[in-house]
């Protein structure tokens, strides 16, 4: 009997981005789909779409206007489009959508925390942020609502007030997304396999199914 090959994965994402949820929706998927010959190992990197975002928000349609140039008509579009593949997925996107997007960089100090003190749950971490955010609604700037994330996802509630509180993790964080934006990663999601083989964006269960059981084929 094969012994599973063990795969490393980089998912680079942001909170604020809803392909970032559908990605990892069917990521997931395909994980399960080959896990008789692989397993994963995996770790989710930072990256903020809106770093100058400011701590109250923006409203959603001003926002995408602004960056995009995207008329009301056209959002309403892609976001049914984008709540359609979320829904065969099994992440719920709100119906009304999320009418504000918020600064995410205490999100991704918290991810932080949880991969070097508790690995095992950076995925519900993530999964609960995504949560907070897209089904929600929540402001994911506020500390409430990320501490209560973070007890969602079986991590101290106390430990990370008192990280959001400071400026734990701030340089680690920094010098992470500065890695990934050095190598050319500028949107999200982008899943780095074993440190050398990308797949960009929300990709279909089927794709990352096939690079999976290609990559562990090859290496």
């Amino acid at each position: 009997m094969n012994a599973l090959k063990t795969l490393k994965i980089d998912f680079v994402s942001d909170i604020a981005c809803p392909w970032c949820a559908v990605g990892l929706a069917a990521l997931e998927q395909a994980i399960d789909r080959v896990k008789d010959t692989v397993t994963v190992d995996m770790h989710f990197q930072p990256f903020q779409l809106n770093p100058q975002m400011g701590p109250d928000g923006q409203d959603i349609g001003e926002h995408l206007a602004q960056k995009y140039g995207s008329t009301p008509e056209q959002q309403a579009q892609n976001y049914a489009m984008i709540r359609q593949r979320g829904a065969d997925l099994g992440f719920d996107f709100r119906e009304k959508g999320r009418g504000r997007t918020y600064n995410t960089f205490d999100c991704h100090r918290l991810l932080h925390w949880a991969e070097l003190e508790h690995p095992e749950l950076q995925t519900a971490l993530k999964k609960a942020l995504l949560k907070a955010n897209f089904t929600d609604g929540l402001h994911i700037g506020m500390h409430d609502v990320l501490v209560q994330a973070a007890v969602s996802a079986g991590l101290d509630g106390d430990r990370a007030l008192e990280i959001l509180r400071s400026d734990a993790y701030t340089s680690d964080v920094r010098a992470r997304q500065h890695l990934y934006t050095q190598a050319g990663i500028n949107s999200v999601p982008a899943i780095i396999i074993n440190e050398q083989h990308l797949i960009s964006g929300g990709q279909p269960v089927e794709v990352f199914e096939r690079a999976l059981r290609h990559i562990a084929a090859s290496e």
